[in-house]
């Protein structure tokens, strides 16, 4: 079985592509060799940024021969008929069978489709993969109509068998002729050479100074850049997407590290940081006792007489033109936050959220109200909420924010702190934002949180005024991530607060109990991966006080804990009998029985039993609703179970005297009031 190496050799594809160019390449070549009959024992693909490379294994030397058989037309059918199927099956009619089925006499064709060798193949399914290539941006070049990220130089395409014999399968792409070879580093290389299988183009590749692996360069990249910064005393600023991006860039990384001039030290770490990474693609290098960010780390893609020196001070010297640049952006912004943040509040009236929401300004203004509004909720004081509110969105009108837009909030904090605001106040302006996703962190400090839920609230209550909801798998406004956090900041913050009363406060016009369901909605989805099923959740959802998510939760939990226990699942079939027995009675006799149930009238000591179970429970039932002690209602409505049983198992409902038919049907309505008082276990499956 011969084993296949393709590379596909350009100009430098850009970093974040290379990934998925590369399992693109891998996923287009493996489906169509094995849609055409070629299968393989194993595949591996690589890329650099001058090559996309793919490796197979145990290739089939040629596809196996295929019998098909084709149902034809009736015997006698028209004519054009059996034209169009024998055109179909490339037969003529001499080669069609008459078989006998259930239907009459009908034409049989047996097409065979001989095996074909693995290079033809190859060379098709390559030839189709390259033309048709999924890159999110291509270009042409030259006179041919070939598209590529970057101008394609070589293809080298090669089947190797088990003897070690390498075959060029043949393939000429406007121009580009496949072939056997490959060339290595841009500087350092030593110009194309030939290869005969992957062993040999891997090992030739790195003598060359390629190292053609992606996870092999990040983690060359990240041990040296560690060590030379432990060297110094010092740790790198960990950040795996800049790890990628970098051994993105490079084929064979040399990595050095360099110093920041003393004038930029006091810049917060976070500006230089992002500047470096943003600007440059340099590592941060930290002091660990100071957190200061002292030095960076740089990755070159070539090895120089100089050790890297003048590489170094070239990078050094740009770098210092760009922290200058943030330098003088933080000392503007300074001087703004220490005169006060209201001169950026007030340029915000300028600012569009939407157009038909206002401006930034405008939207402020509500936010500090809702603000003051939810305060009480979290103890927090309203003056002091209203103010986090004010300027919690000051920051995006500074320097550095619209320079570096991924600092709002951030910067923020600092010039808070530099306004002389109260801490409380400037850690909201970098937390309201939060959180962001499934994993970011929730704001617990209550003044964030309050501005946080505001900030959140009105978007939400905003955009379902404008009628502008999310449909299908659009969300441009990310307001499905909107009501994630707001019932994560309501939930891991016990928040106690009626959302439909809070939502009435937000933006006016929104439809409180539409947006109440798609809040129902979305906890779902959250709850779902605590394991709670939705029907749990929704038996809980018919039950008053559902706009109190804490509470809604606090319910559903213990009634899903309750659920999976012997006494809950035997009890919720129990619950079922009785509401099923119940309904149809109720439908049958036109009546609805849900009072009246006397004990007198009770004939057997099971009846009598469970009317003593159910003022039992009723009595514990209430009051551990009334003070939403949740566990102790479930246990005792797991004290109705036995009772419940023998009820069933001793009892005939439908008596023929009609007086205790209806004092039976009553009680069994007492078993639907008293654990409907606790959920719908009517929705609960099961």
């Amino acid at each position: 079985m011969p084993d296949l190496l393709i590379e596909l050799f350009s100009e430098e594809i850009p970093a974040r592509m290379q990934g998925k160019a590369a399992e693109d390449l891998k996923k287009r070549i493996t489906d169509g060799l094995v849609e055409a009959g070629l299968t393989y024992a194993g595949a591996a693909a690589f890329s650099t940024p001058r090559r996309l490379t793919l490796a197979l294994e145990g290739l089939l030397a040629e596809s196996p021969t295929v019998r098909e058989e084709r149902k034809g037309p009736k015997v006698g059918a028209p004519e054009k008929a059996i034209e169009g199927f024998l055109r179909g099956a490339g037969l003529t009619m001499d080669q069609l069978e008459e078989r006998e089925t259930p239907k009459g006499a009908v034409y049989f064709a047996t097409i065979e489709k001989p095996g074909r060798p693995a290079a033809e193949i190859v060379a098709e399914v390559l030839e189709a993969t390259i033309r048709n290539f999924p890159w999110p941006k291509s270009m042409r070049w030259g006179a041919g109509s070939l598209r590529w990220v970057r101008p394609l130089h070589s293809i080298l395409c090669i089947l190797t068998n088990d003897a070690g014999d390498a075959e060029v399968v043949d393939l000429d792409i406007d121009g580009i002729t496949s072939g056997n070879t490959t060339e290595g580093h841009r500087f350092m290389g030593s110009g194309r050479f030939a290869v005969t299988s992957f062993e040999d183009y891997a090992v030739k590749l790195k003598r060359d100074h390629v190292v053609l692996d992606p996870a092999e360069r990040a983690a060359a990249i990240w041990q040296d850049a560690t060590n030379q910064a432990f060297a110094s005393g010092l740790e790198v600023v960990e950040d795996q997407g800049l790890l990628r991006e970098v051994a993105g860039l490079v084929e064979w990384p040399v990595v050095l590290m360099g110093a920041i001039d003393e004038e930029f030290l006091e810049l917060p770490a976070e500006v230089l940081q992002t500047s470096m990474k943003e600007h440059q693609k340099f590592f941060s290098v930290k002091n660990p006792k100071t957190g200061r960010i002292e030095k960076f780390i740089t990755v070159a893609n070539r090895e120089t007489k100089d050790q890297g020196a003048t590489i170094l001070a070239g990078n050094q010297k740009v770098l210092s033109a760009r922290l200058a640049d943030a330098k003088f952006f933080w000392t503007n912004d300074l001087r703004v936050a220490n005169s006060g943040m209201e001169v950026w509040t007030d340029q915000l009236s300028n600012v569009t959220f939407h157009n038909k929401l206002g401006s930034q300004a405008a939207r402020i203004d509500r936010i500090a109200a809702l603000s003051r509004e939810i305060a009480p909720v979290l103890g927090v004081d309203a003056d002091l909420a209203e103010q986090a509110a004010r300027v919690a969105k000051a920051d995006l009108s500074s320097e550095m924010v619209y320079e570096f837009p991924e600092l709002q909030g951030l910067m923020g904090r600092y010039y808070a702190h530099a306004a002389g605001l109260p801490s409380d106040v400037a850690a909201a302006c970098e937390e309201h934002y939060s959180p962001l996703g499934p994993s970011d962190d929730v704001p617990t400090a209550p003044v964030s949180a309050t501005v946080a839920l505001a900030d959140k609230i009105d978007t939400l209550t905003g955009f379902w005024a404008i009628d502008e909801k999310p449909t299908g798998s659009k969300d441009p406004y990310a307001l499905r991530r909107a009501a994630l956090g707001v019932i994560r900041l309501v939930l891991e913050n016990g928040v106690r607060v009626s959302l439909t009363e809070v939502f009435g406060k937000g933006y006016e016009g929104a439809n409180a109990v539409d947006l109440l369901s798609f809040f129902h909605d979305r906890l779902k989805v959250y709850l779902k991966d605590e394991g709670l099923r939705h029907d749990v959740i929704d038996a809980c959802l018919s039950m008053p006080g559902n706009d109190d998510l804490s509470l809604l939760v606090k319910r559903a939990r213990a009634l899903g804990a309750f659920l999976k226990t012997d006494d809950g699942e035997n009890l919720l079939q129990g619950y079922k009998r009785a509401n099923n027995i119940l309904t149809q009675a109720e439908d049958k006799d036109g009546v609805e029985y849900s009072f009246g149930a006397d004990v007198k009238f009770a004939e057997t000591d099971e009846e009598k039993a469970l009317f003593a179970a159910l003022d039992q429970a009723d009595a514990a039932i209430a009051p551990a609703m009334q003070g939403e002690d949740f566990e102790a209602a479930m246990t005792a409505m797991a004290g109705l179970r036995a009772p419940i049983d023998a009820f069933f198992e001793g009892v005939q409902v439908n008596s023929d005297n009609e007086i205790v038919r209806r004092n039976r049907l009553n009680l069994l309505s007492r078993i639907r009031q008293i654990c409907g008082g606790v959920a719908d276990l009517a929705r609960v499956e099961g």
